[in-house]
């Protein structure tokens, strides 16, 4: 696998894209030292996989957000994450 980029078109053979998903990850978590609990580290992970997936959408993050919230507090399940795949 380490040279599928050579055979492969397109295929980069650096994983800088994946450093920059991560990278606002990493910094806040050398921000803010990281969290106090079991609890608070999945809320931030699932945070930080929203935000990741939404900016890689190009969508806008704050709706999406507000409907979660708004469907947890009215006890009806979560929005969906990702948009719906369209066949051709």
């Amino acid at each position: 696998m380490l040279w599928t980029f050579v055979e492969t078109e397109g295929v980069e053979p650096t994983n800088n894209a994946t450093e920059w998903t991560l990278r606002p990850a990493v910094l806040w978590r050398k921000g803010c030292y990281g969290t106090q609990s079991e609890g608070g580290s999945r809320f931030v992970e699932r945070m930080l996989t929203v935000s990741a997936t939404y900016q890689q959408h190009e969508r806008p993050l704050l709706p999406f957000l507000v409907a979660a919230t708004a469907a947890y507090w009215a006890g009806q399940p979560a929005p969906v994450l990702l948009p719906a795949q369209t066949t051709p």
